[in-house]
């Protein structure tokens, strides 16, 4: 890869709302509904929330140190050694993440469109698209992000229009049946994934333009509400059509898709839609496995970050084939641990190398007054 690497703010947040787009439009609706109900469009945006609140201290400690990535940034603050310590859980969990999201992707096709085809199949050629894509750049692949946006986009809102003769408003009625209880349980989900995953980006903010930093924010959190009314929309569309059944169908976009039909012209067009989809899963794992080798390579001192590209998505793609076995395990798994491993992992190293950072800075400019 190129040394010096750059990205406008434009582009960081295309790539940042990718991010957080791309595998949770359809994976979160179903669930989330399935938990909160009709009220599931509150637990967005109780979670939306507390997304913006880490999005605030991640920028917030760009803003400190622009040049420094989240390495750069932990050494400053606390030495080599105790940022070394303190992001080993952050390396392994961001090594699962990149294989659950393939292991979401298999599931999808086996559930979906390719039924007979095996996991192991798909996963590995996954992967290798993965790993391919992450050895170009960030560079290469905010320009890429550019282009299949409006592909996943176009079909999510082609989707909503598609649709809109099956609305059923009243079924949005009752709001909160149960209480608030289930809101905050799927409030709690939702956080989970996708909201703490946002702070992995961390470790490539430094890679933005320098006379950009100042648009950074604005583009940024322009790009986590745009997220967060997507989801939105996509659950109350949902709801709308599909009422009681919308938290038992996995996938509800893709359900949506399933049940276009206009003039007896377009029709059965799922497949298409569907694919268009996966265009967010596959950009998801590719970020991610670019932010895991460019954390190695400053945390192992590499001077060629190519070298470790594909051992890193091949030990991703066993742990995709061989950590879950059964679907179920996978639900419990990312519903009720991943939330708090999220927090301690992701959250909690940022977070300390914020308030030590901040502390600093403060400090030496009281010192120089």
């Amino acid at each position: 890869m190129k040394q010096q690497e750059q990205v406008s703010s434009i582009q960081m947040s295309m790539l940042f709302l990718f991010f957080m787009t791309g595998s949770s439009i359809v994976i979160v609706p179903a669930p989330l509904t399935n938990i909160a109900g009709n009220g599931a469009w509150i637990s967005l945006l109780i979670a939306t929330a507390m997304g913006m609140i880490l999005l605030a201290a991640v920028l917030y400690l760009n803003r400190l140190a622009p040049e420094l990535s989240l390495v750069g940034q932990g050494r400053a603050a606390l030495g080599k050694g105790l940022t070394f310590l303190v992001l080993i859980p952050f390396v392994f969990v961001l090594t699962w993440n990149i294989a659950g999201v393939v292991i979401e992707i298999g599931i999808f096709f086996k559930n979906t469109m390719l039924k007979e085809t095996p996991t192991y199949a798909v996963s590995t050629l996954f992967f290798i698209m993965i790993g391919l894509t992450a050895m170009a750049g960030i560079e290469v692949i905010a320009r890429m992000a550019a282009v299949f946006m409006f592909l996943m986009f176009g079909c999510i809102v082609l989707i909503w229009i598609l649709v809109a003769n099956l609305y059923h408003p009243q079924y949005l009625l009752p709001i909160m049946p149960d209480g608030i209880g289930p809101i905050l349980n799927a409030s709690y989900v939702v956080y989970g994934f996708p909201y703490s995953e946002l702070v992995v980006f961390s470790v490539i903010l430094a890679f933005v333009r320098k006379d950009e930093n100042a648009q950074l924010r604005k583009h940024m959190y322009i790009a986590l509400i745009i997220n967060s009314l997507t989801l939105i929309a996509s659950v109350i569309s949902s709801i709308m059509v599909l009422g009681p059944l919308s938290g038992d169908l996995k996938y509800s976009l893709y359900q949506l898709a399933r049940l276009i039909s206009f003039q007896e012209v377009i029709e059965r067009i799922e497949s298409v839609i569907g694919f268009s989809l996966i265009v967010g899963f596959y950009f998801k794992a590719s970020i991610l496995l670019l932010i895991l080798i460019k954390l190695l390579k400053e945390l192992l001192g590499l001077k060629n970050e190519r070298i470790i590209v594909f051992p890193a998505a091949f030990i991703c793609l066993l742990l995709s084939l061989t950590t879950y076995i059964k679907e179920s395990q996978l639900e419990e798994f990312v519903n009720v641990t991943w939330p708090l491993l999220n927090t301690l992992a992701y959250t909690v190293p940022v977070l300390l190398i914020l308030a030590v950072t901040a502390i600093r800075h403060h400090s030496n400019r009281d010192k120089k007054q």
